[in-house]
């Protein structure tokens, strides 16, 4: 059974910011303004979310529940841009499938094989296992296009002098297509040699928390670890690809304007 901390555990949980605001005043590290409105908006949100999943779990509706991963598609979209220092206007009609997909295949995957549901839009499985895999496929997003296209940048002319010998778009974005998912997975496949040992992720502590046998919680660990990975090998290089035709010009030259800074 799952101890409920109640509202008395979260203020004592607020207490605990005593000690890292106490530092950083002995220190004068100016972010104690910063950390205070982080930590109310974080509250806030999750608080706005949480009654609003109260509703969702319990209606348990696709029309409901679809919606929801959408919103949540679009906002990693808008901030899979924002952090990639990419124009929007350029990018956006890339980056939204290919998370939309990223996401969706591993999660129907996940729960419709792994879990073995028969209802594959049940919310309480496909909402927060959606967020998971979302979310890493969002920082493999940043880091992947971010990486891709700076590097096309940094070697204009190696990769200009690759088209004027005659390859194509294709064969001369290739290497940093390569370059560019091998930063975006690295991490992930970090954490899957290191998950269990040095530490113990989320999904398998909320499992246990919940009363789950630890056998239990190492099942969906696994599962959800590969569906994670999955979703991050499928959603970067098809942002790149989706990009392509929008970044890059009729003589396969990259766009000038793609950036947000010079």
């Amino acid at each position: 059974m799952t101890i409920d901390p109640g509202w008395v555990g979260i203020l004592a949980a607020f207490g605990m910011l005593l000690i890292p605001l106490g530092l950083m005043a002995h220190q004068r590290i100016p972010m104690i303004r910063q950390t205070l409105v982080a930590v109310l908006r974080m509250t806030v949100q999750l608080l706005l979310v949480g009654f609003y999943l109260q509703w969702v779990f319990k209606q348990n509706q696709w029309w409901i529940t679809v919606p929801w991963l959408l919103v949540m598609v679009t906002v990693a979209t808008v901030s899979t841009l924002r952090g990639s220092g990419l124009r929007s206007r350029l990018l956006i009609t890339a980056a939204a499938p290919a998370l939309l997909l990223g996401t969706a295949i591993p999660l129907l995957w996940f729960v419709g094989l792994v879990l073995r549901n028969p209802d594959l839009l049940e919310a309480r499985y496909v909402i927060p296992v959606a967020g998971m895999i979302l979310g890493n496929c969002l920082r493999a997003n940043i880091v992947g296009v971010r990486d891709f296209y700076q590097h096309v940048r940094q070697q204009r002319k190696a990769y200009q002098l690759v088209l004027a010998q005659g390859a194509s778009q294709s064969e001369a974005v290739c290497p940093y297509l390569r370059s560019s998912f091998m930063a975006a997975v690295s991490p992930t496949v970090a954490t899957m040699m290191t998950i269990g040992v040095v530490s113990l992720p989320g999904m398998m502590t909320g499992v246990i928390l919940g009363g789950a046998d630890p056998v239990v919680a190492i099942r969906y660990q696994i599962g959800i670890m590969l569906a994670i990975f999955t979703g991050t090998a499928i959603t970067v290089p098809m942002a790149i690809s989706f990009s392509l035709k929008r970044c890059f010009n009729a003589y396969g030259l990259l766009r000038d304007d793609v950036f947000t800074q010079p």
